[in-house]
């Protein structure tokens, strides 16, 4: 009988591992590169337990778009149904950094951690980031708002090369 229970015990305690290891699930590089749908180049790396996006952007864009445009390319892709799909799907993944570089040269990084936002502040970003992909380039106050979002909302850096100052 105490035999029994001792082994009972160490199941449990199995299973209470693999609990945890689950809870903790963090992302291959190419699990965080099949979230994301883009046209140019997006690779992915993992590093403990942030998620960091190197994406690609049009040279020809930030020249017509200027310092907004460099600076709004993290707030994309860090603001979308992919980012929040990996934080609900890896709940180990603490953050998702997102570097956007033209060739070999970054133009903006920014981070966004999991404890930063909830459900509400969710529902908002992504209200935001749609009208910037959606009319943004007609209604460019919608990507001014998205930058003024990712500033409050992230953890960020602009290369001084491609920000103006005002």
């Amino acid at each position: 009988m105490h035999h029994r229970w001792g082994w009972g015990v160490v199941a449990l305690l199995a299973l209470g591992a693999c609990e945890i290891r689950t809870e903790l699930a963090i992302p291959t590089p190419e699990d965080v590169e099949s979230y994301y749908t883009y046209d140019g180049r997006l690779e992915a790396e993992v590093r403990g337990n942030v998620a960091t996006i190197h994406v690609s952007q049009d040279p020809e864009l930030l020249q017509r778009g200027g310092t907004l445009w460099a600076k709004s390319g993290p707030y994309f892709f860090l603001f979308s149904e992919e980012t929040q799909r990996l934080f609900q799907d890896y709940p180990g993944l603490a953050a998702v950094r997102v570097v956007t570089e033209v060739g070999h040269t970054e133009v903006a990084r920014a981070l966004l951690t999991r404890e930063e936002m909830n459900d509400i502040l969710w529902r908002r970003a992504l209200n935001i980031a749609g009208k910037a992909r959606l009319q943004g380039t007609k209604r460019v106050t919608l990507i001014e708002d998205l930058v003024r979002w990712g500033e409050r909302h992230a953890e960020y850096e602009y290369n001084p090369r491609y920000i103006r100052k005002r």
